[in-house]
């Protein structure tokens, strides 16, 4: 756990981030769910993938990643010969804590006939029991590469998997996990906010349950929304995902207006991620200058998690054959 220092007052925080990151060599990673000061100082914003490969063609001795643990965990799978930070250990994912590695792996050995399509938000020992990782921006065209009659088991988000079953028509044992900020969403506030802005299309992550996607008029991971803020004609979007993406939105598009979509009573903070949400521009100076919390895998635990991430990389660029695609 990062402790932190009596009294910070006395401390230029931004400047001494700025010494640090140079003293260190470090590149600083902000997801697009951080917080705006956060995202502001980072060398990349983006998805946790993405940072973490951009991390990886770096340089950089140190990466510190302003994220989740299982984001700078896939960091050091792809980059084990640099140190990792995270600011706060402690902040996690309700869909990694959703599956514990005994009872996935209870769960794979229940089904032998099926593979393991897995969402990237899980923990590294659930990586290295898959066969497959996804992102919400690979996992249509990798479930696309899968043959028909090939069972699938798909994991932890059910609301990801289930959207992907739906679209696809692919019957899939789902997982029960969720996302806890997804999941409080308002069918019934949405309504309400939509009648308010009438022609304002909705954008929705597939982390949404049912009854948010069915009303959106784009479904697509964090960096789909953004793409898709930039081409509407609209100057209105109804934005349903963790509102810190907002901001990239609107230093990209200042002219257009984004409002984030409403929890069960329309006011309350129930859709910011509170995991996200632990890392501060405090944590970030003491992590740089202590080096610490750093993410630490075992080498036989990284190499089993780093063939799940090769295989979503190489049937993402299409490189990999369908007769490849047998269970384990």
């Amino acid at each position: 756990m990062t402790v932190m220092p009596a009294d910070l007052s006395g401390i230029d925080v931004r400047a001494e981030i700025e010494r640090l990151r140079k003293e260190r060599n470090a590149v600083i990673l902000a997801h697009y769910y951080q917080r705006p000061e956060l995202q502001d100082l980072a060398d990349f914003v983006g998805d946790s993938l993405e940072l973490s490969r951009k991390a990886a063609e770096t340089d950089a001795d140190v990466i510190a990643f302003c994220g989740v643990k299982f984001m700078a965990d896939t960091a050091k799978i792809l980059s084990p010969n640099k140190i990792v930070v995270l600011p706060d250990i402690n902040a996690g994912c309700s869909l990694e804590d959703s599956c514990p590695p005994e009872k996935f792996k209870a769960f794979r050995e229940a089904h032998p006939d099926h593979i393991a399509l897995t969402y990237i938000n899980c923990s590294t020992e659930v990586k290295a029991l898959s066969d497959i990782i996804v992102t919400s921006s690979s996992a249509e065209t990798i479930l696309q590469q899968i043959p028909a009659d090939q069972k699938i088991i798909f994991g932890p988000d059910r609301h990801l998997g289930g959207y992907l079953s739906r679209k696809f028509n692919r019957e899939m044992l789902l997982w029960p996990g969720v996302c806890i900020v997804h999941e409080a969403f308002s069918e019934t506030e949405l309504l309400k906010l939509k009648a308010q802005h009438p022609g304002a299309p909705i954008a929705a992550h597939p982390e949404c349950p049912p009854h948010i996607v069915d009303h959106a008029d784009y479904v697509g991971s964090t960096s789909g929304i953004l793409q898709y803020a930039a081409t509407i004609p609209q100057d209105t979007l109804i934005v349903a995902t963790e509102p810190h993406i907002i901001h990239q939105m609107q230093l990209s598009i200042p002219n257009k207006t984004f409002i984030g979509a409403p929890g069960a009573d329309g006011n309350c903070n129930c859709n910011i991620c509170p995991y996200m949400a632990l890392n501060t521009l405090e944590k970030l100076y003491v992590a740089l200058r202590d080096l610490t919390p750093r993410v630490e895998i075992e080498e036989p635990l990284r190499l089993a998690a780093k063939k799940s991430l090769d295989r979503m990389l190489e049937m993402a660029s299409g490189t990999i054959g369908k007769g490849d695609l047998g269970s384990r």
